[in-house]
């Protein structure tokens, strides 16, 4: 079977990380190697790029020192750990890829897709997924995620303003009307065990 390259993207507190593990769950009941990893980070040198990018104030780093090291550190994980994986066979579950920066630097920071995707294509040399999915949920319902998940204090992206929030919103639902052939939209409000039945039904041409 050939290798695959799934995201999943969204806002603070869709549910990724859970829908990560149980796809991976699921995949290995079907005897399918996986390799879930996250961005930033999923190789030694993203992930101390990633301790870079997560601590700190939010004034730490602008916008365009702040994409390029996002764009860095997805170069090291592309090289060393994503397309190894996909090249051997396995499937890559990726917790947010380029299209996160195409949203947090881009519809919440301002930098222009075009740049994005040039830094993307020099340091990745343009890889996309297979497929991806962007999870969404309602305001009141990611706000309660982020503060279960955030009680020991939230990180840089975690804490930003609710109208950076809003924005960003809009960017991924943007995105994937724009290029529907790889993105699906998962209503991620629905208890954990239907939205994970959601995606691998959309998966199924991959896994028959």
């Amino acid at each position: 079977m050939s290798g695959r390259f799934i995201t999943l993207e969204g806002g603070e507190g869709v549910g990724k990380s859970t829908q990560i593990r149980a796809l991976a769950a699921a995949l290995a009941g079907r005897g399918i190697e996986s390799v879930v990893t996250r961005e930033p980070g999923g190789s030694v040198g993203a992930e101390a790029i990633r301790a870079l990018l997560m601590e700190g104030s939010d004034d730490r780093w602008d916008v365009r020192s702040e994409a390029l090291l996002f764009a860095a550190a997805r170069a090291d994980h592309v090289a060393r750990t994503i397309r190894p994986a996909i090249e051997r066979g396995a499937w890559v579950l990726c917790d947010r890829f380029v299209d996160s920066s195409r949203a947090y630097q881009g519809g919440g920071g301002g930098i222009t897709d075009a740049d994005i995707m040039a830094l993307h294509g020099f340091g990745s040399l343009g890889l996309l997924p297979d497929r991806t999915f962007l999870l969404t949920v309602g305001a009141d319902e990611a706000a309660r995620r982020l503060a279960a998940r955030d009680a020991g204090g939230a990180d840089r992206m975690g804490s930003k303003p609710a109208d950076y929030q809003a924005r960003l919103a809009a960017r991924f639902a943007e995105m994937a009307a724009s290029e529907p052939a790889r993105w699906r939209v998962i209503e991620a409000d629905a208890p954990a065990d239907a939205v994970t039945a959601a995606i691998l039904a959309d998966l199924q041409e991959w896994l028959a």
